[in-house]
């Protein structure tokens, strides 16, 4: 993304994030009647619209094994995340608005750094994913809590450091009702995000913003108030689903329909349902309308027992704008662009783009066939989904 394009985000976000709190009962940072409009804001209101594309990737899942790689790619002194997850940058690049979901919360910056099952992630990690380019990641998972409060506390201030924005978990009532705010094509996009739960891990008495649990009456208030603040596009990033089940379970199918069959004033409150959490590749399903990403897999994790958990899919949608102005923007092209994660060195591979290079290589293209009877189980391909590169 272009940097003005990103110093816009940055005002546009201090901008929708005003509209809340001022609906919310908070003071309001409304110009006086007298005063003109800035510079930048006419300019931002004269600005046309156009296409835009939003590329999601999946689990940020950060083994011990991924741990020592990253020591090893920084020479021994610090962390480097970089290398591992560099063949995801053309894609990133190519984009409007790139989005991750962060598995892990963050230790402390002198660690204990620890993987499976209770995760403490090398902070570095966020900047890492900043400077490949993404905007925004969803935090609500089923690790959210592994670290407590304090977890949440330092993965946030450490996204907060690398100017990557943050939803579905916070560290303050106000922060939660809050979404991540972006803009792409002259639209504003607001990303939430929501998980099944949290391993058991109670939520803090007294502290029920640490993290968004689904609960579909929430998820539809929120997206309406993301609305109503100014958001064109609505993406919802979910955390469900049944570890190692390709096909969708009954909550995510009885979720994307209550979701997407939601609207007000005959527009619908979701634009797009990105999912997470299965680790391996699950379907992209049109429902109601709205395209359903049920599980992108991870993006990178250690060696897993099933192959399939090495192997995942980055979403990538097209919106175009409304002829007239409020109306809902429409995904004009839906793709999926399939990865696996080589174990030696740890690293992702585009498989598409890896293929063309080395078209006999056995365990790419088997993989590659995985990843598209998953992706194309729910009759995606129909409705025009395509595979990218």
């Amino acid at each position: 993304m272009s940097p003005h394009r990103r110093h816009r985000t940055a005002i546009l976000a201090a901008a929708l994030f005003g509209t809340v709190t001022a609906c919310g009962g908070g003071s309001s940072s409304a110009p006086d009647a007298g005063e003109k409009p800035s510079k930048t804001a006419a300019a931002a209101e004269a600005e046309p619209t156009k296409d835009f594309t939003l590329v999601a990737t999946g689990d940020l899942l950060v083994h011990d094994s991924v741990i020592r790689q990253a020591r090893a790619d920084a020479g021994g002194k610090g962390y480097d995340f970089r290398r591992m997850i560099a063949a995801a940058a053309p894609i990133v690049a190519q984009a409007d608005l790139a989005i991750c979901h962060m598995e892990t919360v963050y230790g402390a910056d002198e660690g204990p750094f620890t993987g499976y099952p209770t995760f403490k992630t090398p902070p570095q990690l966020a900047e890492a994913v900043k400077k490949l380019g993404y905007d925004s990641c969803s935090t609500a998972s089923n690790h959210t809590l592994d670290a407590g409060t304090e977890g949440v506390v330092r993965t946030l201030d450490a996204m907060d450091h690398a100017g990557l924005k943050h939803a579905g978990s916070a560290r303050s009532a106000a922060e939660s009702t809050r979404p991540a705010v972006m803009e792409a094509g002259g639209a504003k996009v607001a990303q939430l995000a929501y998980t099944y739960g949290t391993n058991g891990i109670p939520v803090p008495d007294g502290k029920p913003w640490l993290v968004n649990v689904i609960d579909p009456k929430r998820i539809i208030k929120d997206a309406r108030a993301a609305r109503r603040a100014g958001a064109d596009v609505v993406v919802v990033s979910v955390h469900w689903g049944t570890e190692w089940q390709q096909a969708p379970d009954k909550l995510q199918l009885s979720l994307a329909k209550k979701l997407t069959a939601s609207a007000d004033h005959g527009r619908r409150d979701i634009d797009l349902i990105i999912g997470t959490h299965a680790h391996i590749p699950q379907a992209y399903e049109k429902v109601n309308g709205t395209w359903v990403v049920y599980g992108m897999g991870d993006q990178i994790a250690g060696v897993m027992g099933d192959k399939r958990g090495q192997m995942g899919s980055a979403a990538r949608f097209t919106f175009s704008p409304p002829a007239t102005k409020g109306k809902a923007w429409r995904v004009k092209k839906a793709e999926y662009i399939p990865h696996a994660v080589d174990n030696d060195p740890i690293s992702l591979v585009n498989l598409p783009r890896a293929l063309e290079k080395s078209p006999g290589n056995g365990g790419w293209t088997s993989a590659l066939s995985t990843i598209q009877e998953a992706v194309l189980s729910r009759g995606g391909k129909k409705d025009g989904l395509a595979m990218g590169r």
